[in-house]
């Protein structure tokens, strides 16, 4: 009996290579000028520069283009139905954001037949992968009853494999005398239908969603299912949301706006990861988090888009990068290497996020000479070629 191996690619003349991997080239996004990359089957295989690499079955000239790690987007609520453009019209006319809104997006949903949520998040999926993104989490949310919830979370497990328990989202409307009965729900029969699907467990911990008790208990439930947590915190304003991350291990802390000295460090003395989420406050004119004091004070940040159709209607983490350097204190290196291991961090996965042997192949091509252009020149489409597990696509 034969057996058939998939061909190699090597992708050459790489005008500058980050690789993610500082013991491969300089600095911490391991660059390397004038590089190849070379993938067998869905895998990284060899990395250095052009004029070494080895011989391939196949051959791409990346012709004097840089080239970055699939972004890893570790926050987005892609399982919906319909549309709030009135709302987001109205709010840009000067009314203030709420957690509110998401009631009309949760009505929509349970309307929606099951091949309208597939189709949906099929879409946003694919929109985002042409913008470079290869990894994606998506969160349930819009159900809020033990039906809705874990339909949601069957259909985003069928389109990737990190899946987010979200029942917290807000108090149900059903629920809206007796928030009480809606943790016991959401800890209780919710989340023994949910959990079976989901990688993560999730809370909004705000004013006006869940306070901090209410969200160590729906933490303390998802764990002792399996679940690891994962918190929307300080968002809106100062809270418990950072600290509860910390002390329960989650990983990650998301959103961020709103943090005291003591939230920075004990991000930065803790495995938990910042999650910053611009893309929400250009949508909601609130204020820009600010990333340099968690990266001063050694903190972990990552970039996500928060899509989502109420607050943050986007899937381009390039433009997430451009508002991080541009209003958030980061660099052009310190986004990227958050738009992508950042983001893996955030998702504990070690196999995307970097561009080194062994590493699942996942790169993208920008029709520009470094990474730089894509803070540099904001809104443009520069990402020209995506390979996702080892595929080019």
């Amino acid at each position: 009996m034969t057996t058939t191996s998939a061909p190699t690619t090597a992708i050459t003349h790489i005008a500058q290579l980050v690789t993610n991997d500082p013991s491969l080239g300089e600095g911490p996004l391991g660059l390397i000028q004038d590089a190849a990359v070379v993938i067998d089957g869905d895998r990284i295989a060899w990395v250095g520069p052009s004029s070494k690499a080895p011989a391939t079955d196949n051959a791409v000239d990346a012709g004097g283009r840089a080239a970055i790690p699939g972004f890893v987007d570790s926050h987005s609520h892609l399982v919906f139905a319909g549309d709030r453009t009135a709302e987001f019209n109205a709010r840009m006319s000067g009314r203030p954001y709420s957690a509110g809104g998401i009631r009309t997006t949760v009505a929509a949903t349970r309307a929606a037949t099951d091949e309208a949520l597939h189709a949906n998040i099929a879409r946003y999926l694919a929109e985002a992968l042409r913008q470079g993104t290869t990894t994606q989490e998506t969160k349930s949310g819009y159900g809020l009853t033990v039906e809705d919830e874990a339909r949601a979370l069957r259909i985003a497990a069928e389109h990737t494999d990190e899946v987010t328990f979200l029942g917290a989202h807000i108090v149900s409307p059903d629920y809206a005398d007796d928030p009480a009965g809606y943790v016991d729900l959401v800890t209780g029969p919710m989340l023994d239908a949910c959990a079976p699907h989901a990688r993560w467990v999730d809370v909004f911990c705000e004013k006006g969603a869940f306070d901090g008790d209410q969200a160590r208990a729906v933490l303390t439930a998802g764990k002792a299912k399996g679940l690891v947590p994962r918190v929307h915190a300080n968002q809106l304003g100062h809270g418990p949301g950072v600290q509860l991350a910390v002390e329960l291990g989650a990983a990650s802390a998301d959103h961020c706006t709103h943090l005291s000295p003591a939230d920075i460090d004990a991000l930065a003395q803790s495995d938990t990861v910042a999650t910053l989420l611009p893309g929400a406050e250009f949508s909601t004119r609130a204020r820009w988090p600010d990333a340099r004091p968690l990266l001063d004070a050694g903190a972990t940040v990552a970039l996500s888009t928060d899509c989502n159709p109420g607050s943050s209607f986007t899937s381009s983490m390039p433009f997430c990068i451009a508002l991080a350097v541009r209003d958030m204190g980061m660099t052009p290196d310190e986004a990227v290497w958050a738009a992508t291991a950042g983001g893996a961090r955030a998702l504990r996965r070690t196999d995307v996020g970097r561009i080194t042997p062994g590493a699942r192949a996942d790169l993208a091509l920008l029709d520009a000479p470094s990474h730089v252009h894509l803070a540099y020149r904001p809104g443009v489409p520069l990402v020209s070629a995506v390979w996702h597990k080892g595929v080019l696509v």
